[in-house]
């Protein structure tokens, strides 16, 4: 539980800024495989300019406008959630609170910046459990739209916002299409359909790449002015895929266009091509662990082993949570990266996991992701593993080097109830 003293300090430094703030016996992970036991992490603005072992390196109290004992705690760089609706939805079962897809089959010129809602309640319940960024990510059709990565705190979208417009997200053709009238899942590539489709996706971005290359004098069109920046290193593409023969046609179609930053979101069968991932350099963002196998044949645990078998291979991922309720389950996405160290990663690995190597698949590891010198001083500190349900309690947010509040709605309504039957029991 938080104590009365923490939450009083964080109260006042929503009004009184410090410029100096010093961080001391944490235990750090920082989120590129190094830990300090006893950490000193130095604060000035918005940056961190200091690492160090408390038990080896002596400094002056004066020096410093704030000094925070994080004793016992456990400090983590900020998690982040990729490809996901959160701050798009409030209310799954409302239309009107969903605002992360568009009618179309090709929009790639549909933004998700603007429609991402920094004061959902949602959010909020996320952000008090380490995940202080997501990419909101728009859904449906072939080509979704564009994704940007946000904070899950800020005035308001402008001021949320981490990297705008990111990348485009194309939903690769299924391989591998069901009979749901016999409710057997057939495994029989219906070759004609796939071949079509995937056929207009290439015709999509060939002209797309002629647009691109095409000079000042081109009739404007919004959907390939959204494209453009995807030839020339400055937007990922996103493919959602997870079969085999998905994968290697991703791949195949990557380096046709000569892509520069291709991701594959999904990827369940990765790990069956790996050496061509890692020569490819495609990295993963990994289908959610906590799911079913996607085949009867396969090993009911593989989604849990997943991210063990790709490090093994050296193949470059992050764990997503996308799939059902996903907004919501956002707040779980730690506990994602605990299961997956219960089933082979270290620790450290389970960390960046969800940390410095979504950042850098997001191209955003320049200022996030982990905690080093010359970084944004985005952080929380836990009493327990952030990893673990059990133990996971937030004490102490800041994103951009500000003291971000650990209350939620979830958190009052806990506490009104508490206080409500505790005073009751006490007549």
């Amino acid at each position: 539980m938080k104590t009365t003293l923490f939450a009083v300090f964080l109260f006042l430094c929503q009004f009184v800024p410090a410029q100096k703030i010093l961080l001391t016996n944490g235990y750090l992970h920082a989120g590129n495989g190094e830990v300090i036991q006893t950490a000193l992490i130095g604060i000035e603005e918005n940056e961190i300019i200091l690492i160090k072992n408390s038990l080896a390196y002596p400094y002056d109290a004066s020096e410093w406008d704030t000094i925070i004992d994080l004793t016992g705690q456990h400090i983590y760089p900020g998690f982040i959630a990729p490809n996901s609706t959160l701050g798009l939805t409030e209310i799954d079962a409302i239309r009107a609170t969903r605002d992360y897809y568009e009618i179309g089959q090709y929009n790639p010129h549909v933004r998700s910046q603007i429609a991402y809602n920094v004061e959902s309640k949602v959010v909020s319940t996320v952000k008090t459990n380490g995940v202080l960024f997501t990419q909101a990510t728009p859904r449906g059709g072939i080509i979704s739209g564009t994704s940007s990565v946000m904070a899950t705190d800020g005035w308001n979208w402008e001021d949320a916002t981490i990297r705008e417009d990111d990348g485009i997200h194309v939903n690769w053709p299924d391989a591998i299409q069901s009979d749901y009238e016999t409710e057997q899942v057939i495994k029989k590539k219906s070759v004609a359909d796939y071949v079509n489709q995937t056929s207009e996706l290439y015709q999509f971005f060939e002209l797309a790449l002629t647009y691109a290359y095409a000079g000042t004098d081109r009739i404007k069109d919004s959907r390939l002015e959204a494209m453009m920046d995807c030839f020339k290193g400055e937007k990922r593409v996103y493919f959602h895929a997870n079969e085999l023969q998905q994968l290697i046609d991703v791949i195949e179609f990557a380096q046709h266009f000569d892509l520069p930053y291709p991701v594959i979101i999904g990827g369940y069968d990765s790990y069956l091509i790996g050496q061509r991932l890692v020569d490819a350099d495609i990295p993963i963002m990994l289908i959610r662990p906590h799911s079913l196998p996607l085949s009867e044949d396969d090993p009911i645990d593989l989604p849990y082993q997943l991210p063990s078998l790709l490090q093994r291979q050296g193949i470059k991922f992050c764990i997503q949570n996308e799939g059902e309720m996903e907004a919501m389950n956002a707040r779980n996405l730690p506990f994602l990266a605990g299961t997956a160290m219960a089933y082979g990663l270290t620790e450290e690995e389970a960390v960046a996991s969800i940390s410095l190597n979504t950042a850098q698949i997001l191209g955003i590891d320049d200022k996030y992701g982990s905690i080093e010198l010359g970084k944004s001083a985005t952080l929380f500190a836990s009493k327990g593993s952030a990893l673990d349900m059990k133990t996971n309690n937030v004490t102490f947010i800041m994103i951009n080097g500000e003291i971000s509040s650990t209350d939620n709605f979830q958190y009052q309504l806990y506490q009104k109830y508490r206080n409500k039957y505790l005073k009751s029991k006490s007549k």
